[in-house]
């Protein structure tokens, strides 16, 4: 005999929008407080689309409750598991070097280092040399001096003995004794750990011409280098306004420096009234038309063969049709 349904439908299901939920069998036995909360704790479920809840039996229940101690036991072993992974990396990082800084990195750490280092020695080897008498002169080496005394030339270079030979401006002293008349050109050098080298090449004569003071010498550049006797057999220039800025003095010792010097070995007069009326007169009296400075070399050439035939001029102003008269 079914149940009884009450007249007020709120008692049952609640709101009149829910569902009803049928009353247990009356064959069950009454389900008691303490019923209600161990079925709630098994998990009874609530009917879902308007079925009744399926009751947990025991077998399921203990099924259940084996399923959840062996997964809280894996859980268990799984955080102890992390835990000794943990202390075993957190101990083997403390015994563990660090991680290496890359090769290059290092390669360029050092050879920064490296360049550091060498400067900073090379600038306290320059201080010590520059500001100490370790390195400073203790003599001085004056070479290829002939006519020019050694006493000269170290009076102009005014080098004190004792001075640190980094603290000597070669130049400026290399300038000094270039003042030097019959000095052509000069080279100073430091020569380590305590010399100081000077050479000088001297101006050579290749003319000379008569002046009230006496005979001047002059060079091959048409420098007045010297008042003094002439050497043996140098020869006479004769030109109005000798000197390096006259063209007509210039055009004679290109020619005087052109000739073989056992030709300009026999030359005792040079004469340039123009620079194309060069003519070159011999100890012996002979007489030598050069012209101009044209072709001055291959005239060198033509004139040493024709010297070697007899005669008293030889023209080689075309050096294409020389002549001897």
């Amino acid at each position: 005999m079914p149940p009884e349904v009450p007249d007020n439908p709120e008692h049952v299901g609640g709101t009149p929008d829910e569902e009803a939920t049928p009353a247990p069998p009356a064959d069950a036995p009454e389900a008691g407080a303490g019923d209600e909360s161990a079925a709630e704790e098994a998990g009874g479920e609530e009917s879902t689309e308007g079925e009744p809840a399926e009751e947990e039996g025991p077998r399921r229940r203990a099924r259940r409750e084996r399923a959840e101690r062996r997964a809280a036991q894996a859980r268990a072993e799984a955080i102890e598991q992390a835990r000794r992974e943990a202390k075993r990396k957190l101990r083997a990082g403390s015994t563990e070097a660090p991680k290496g800084v890359p090769r290059g990195t290092i390669r360029g750490l050092k050879m920064v280092l490296a360049a550091f280092l060498t400067g900073a020695l090379v600038v306290g080897i320059g201080l010590i040399l520059y500001f100490t008498p370790l390195m400073s002169v203790r003599e001085i080496e004056v070479a290829g001096i002939v006519a020019v005394t050694r006493e000269e030339v170290l009076d102009v270079a005014r080098v004190q003995a004792g001075t640190p030979l980094l603290q000597i401006d070669t130049g400026s002293v290399a300038e000094r004794v270039a003042t030097i008349r019959r000095v052509a050109s000069t080279r100073v050098q430091r020569q380590y750990p305590s010399v100081l080298g000077i050479e000088i090449v001297e101006r050579v004569p290749v003319v000379y011409k008569d002046y009230p003071d006496g005979p001047h010498l002059f060079d091959r550049d048409g420098v007045d280098f010297a008042t003094g006797a002439p050497p043996s057999m140098l020869p006479f220039f004769d030109v109005e306004n000798p000197g390096p800025t006259d063209p007509p003095s210039m055009a004679a010792l290109q020619v005087m420096t052109a000739l073989a010097p056992d030709v300009a070995g026999q030359i005792s007069r040079v004469a340039a009234p123009s620079v194309s009326s060069i003519t070159l007169t011999l100890a012996d009296g002979r007489v030598v038309v050069w012209g101009n400075t044209d072709r001055t070399a291959e005239k060198a050439q033509k004139l040493a063969a024709l010297l070697t035939q007899p005669g008293h001029t030889y023209d080689v102003s075309s050096p294409d049709l020389p002549t001897v008269r």
